[in-house]
């Protein structure tokens, strides 16, 4: 379950970081368009080659992609534990109610057997943050943003030990592509990834290799001679604060990413207005391209006219 004070506190350490990473994006990308670009998905999809049904095959796209819909339907599934699992308790009344006593063990035993569920449900939200290809690719494309690189069309999340060709896996573009390169301008998020991700937690949460007594998550992945993995016993409360920390930075760069069509829209002054977005295309031979984004104000959406 998720405590207010908790989730509150935590937004509030976040928040300043990321209005300076807004901003700092705003002054080192190199195109005024990239950082749209985050947010309406620009992707490369070679499938389009193998399409009879459109007479223009250009695997440079926009939009939500298969991608874009597995987040929305995922998203909709975090969005309703999160508004609906809030505790009418401070997480110091909440602990409080867990306090040895005799007289009260049945009701002491129902409410970790409560809590093991609750936390069971939220190692799935866990797992649909840290493991989304979208999630992963959007924090990859700001922090290259803000160090002053292009906007990656080809950006693709290696799929096994043997693709040499992705931009990388998901454990090190998430600890060396996002979380590293905000260490030293950006320390609270550095430090809310750095509790929140954990491969160890990672693995065991995905491959079911942990089992809870008490107020105590077992995880049977620990390894004496793994660094990565020595994690015999996980107390409730540092899962609160690992998945706390994860939900506030969940929230953080949704309103991150709204804030981007926010920026852009406001831009838009009559239909025929647009914003110029940059592709750096390699097929079908490498060149600078720019396309005009039409703003529909109905649909908050975007969409291209080439």
């Amino acid at each position: 379950m998720l405590f207010k004070d908790i989730i509150i506190k935590k937004n509030e350490e976040l928040a300043s970081d990321f209005d300076k990473l807004f901003s700092d994006i705003l002054q080192s990308q190199t195109h005024s368009g990239d950082l749209l670009l985050v947010q309406v998905n620009g992707f490369y999809n070679p499938e389009v080659y193998t399409w009879d049904n459109i007479p223009n095959r250009d695997p440079y796209m926009i939009g939500m992609g298969y991608d874009g819909h597995s987040d929305l339907f995922h998203y909709n599934f975090i969005d309703l534990y999160r508004s609906g699992s809030i505790s009418p308790f401070s997480y110091s009344e909440y602990l409080e109610k867990h306090s040895f006593s005799e007289e009260r063990m049945k009701e002491i035993n129902e409410l970790e057997q409560k809590e093991a569920l609750s936390i069971q449900l939220e190692m799935l939200v866990y797992l649909k943050i840290w493991e989304a290809d979208l999630f992963i690719k959007k924090f990859y494309q700001i922090t290259n943003l803000n160090l002053g690189l292009p906007y990656d069309w080809h950006f693709r999340i290696a799929e096994s030990n043997r693709d040499n060709d992705a931009t990388g896996k998901r454990e090190e573009l998430i600890r060396k592509k996002i979380r590293d390169r905000l260490q030293s301008n950006y320390p609270s998020i550095y430090s809310a990834i750095k509790n929140a991700y954990n491969t160890q937690v990672r693995n065991s949460i995905a491959h079911s290799r942990y089992y809870c007594t008490g107020r105590y998550i077992h995880l049977t992945n620990y390894l004496k001679e793994d660094p990565a993995s020595q994690i015999q016993v996980l107390p409730f409360n540092d899962w609160i604060t690992i998945f706390h920390d994860t939900m506030a930075i969940y929230n953080q760069l949704i309103g991150f990413y709204n804030r981007i069509d926010t920026y852009y829209s406001n831009q838009i002054k009559n239909p025929n207005d647009s914003i110029e977005v940059r592709l750096n295309r390699k097929e079908p031979e490498e060149r600078t391209q720019f396309i005009k984004l039409h703003y529909r104000k109905e649909f908050k959406d975007w969409y291209p006219k080439r």
